[in-house]
């Protein structure tokens, strides 16, 4: 039997209905019927056991079912993988995020590794107090991250995810019984310091003055996201964060107070400009795909 035979003849036997296989492959009934006599007469018996109401597989035709499936997804799966391996989109691509910000991607994600079943994904988490470093290195293919980077060397592509700015603050903090501050209110607390942050992506959460110019004390110094939320619940500083900080890592001794008018934190894949592959351009279709509306 022909590739295309073996098809048709494994088609039949899932669907027990010529015409839908004639649909579900895209050729005419009449070809579907072709083939399933030329393999009948070939072997010497009937395969399919046919009346005008049902179609089912006689017990030769449930033999030789049972004896080329396997083989035959095992043909097309080494196909594929050739394939993929051909156009790039195959091997591992590293992907970085910031703990419970994968959540929001899991869209993108999914279609990804859907589209490219020969991929694979293999997650890195990234550190607040030093979200390019990892990237910069080529530790990592591609990294979550929030706006603004103006590393020249970067390509950049915004997603339309935001997050709400809070004051993560010990329990025992002034703030921790407010409903609300304001960015003003910061010129009272102490910031924890990241270890090589920029300080323009910093701003975003730990800013440097206040609206009216006030500085903001800077104090423990952190290298990683858990040291900061050591920090805070000890009550030695304090740190802007993520709405979805607040849903993950709900300790007793921490508060989350929302900044009423910090603006929203704006997300985006990053990855450097001068590595980049056909499995990273595969990723960033799949976002772009991803974030289209629907409906």
């Amino acid at each position: 039997m022909e590739m295309r035979e073996i098809e048709i003849f494994l088609t039949v036997a899932e669907e027990l209905h010529f015409s839908r296989t004639a649909e579900r492959l895209g050729i005419s009934p009449a070809r579907v019927s072709q083939t399933i006599k030329k393999q009948e007469r070939r072997i010497g018996a009937p395969l399919f056991d046919r009346t005008t109401r049902a179609v089912r597989l006689s017990p030769l035709g449930e033999q030789l079912y049972q004896a080329l499936k396997g083989g035959y997804r095992q043909i097309m799966q080494g196909i594929a993988t050739a394939q993929a391996t051909a156009n790039g989109t195959a091997g591992t691509l590293t992907l970085g995020t910031l703990g419970p910000q994968s959540t929001q991607i899991k869209n993108v994600l999914d279609l990804f590794l859907a589209r490219h079943p020969n991929a694979r994904l293999q997650h890195r988490e990234i550190q607040p107090a030093s979200p390019l470093d990892l990237l910069k290195s080529g530790e990592l293919d591609v990294a979550h991250l929030w706006l603004p980077i103006r590393e020249p060397e970067l390509t950049i592509r915004p997603t339309p995810y935001t997050s709400d700015v809070l004051l993560m603050v010990s329990a025992d903090h002034p703030y921790a019984e407010r409903d609300t501050i304001c960015l003003e209110d910061l010129g009272d607390c102490t910031v924890v310091e990241g270890q090589s942050i920029p300080s323009y992506m910093e701003e975003i959460f730990n800013p440097h003055h206040t609206p009216s110019g006030r500085p903001i004390r800077r104090g423990h110094k952190v290298t990683t996201w858990h040291e900061t939320l050591s920090a805070v619940s000890s009550g030695q500083a304090t740190a802007g964060v993520t709405a979805e900080a607040a849903a993950f890592y709900p300790w007793p001794s921490l508060a989350f107070v929302p900044i009423h008018d910090a603006p929203l934190c704006q997300w985006a894949f990053v990855w450097r400009t001068s590595s980049e592959t056909p499995l990273i351009r595969a990723f960033a279709q799949a976002a772009a795909d991803a974030q289209q509306p629907t409906g």
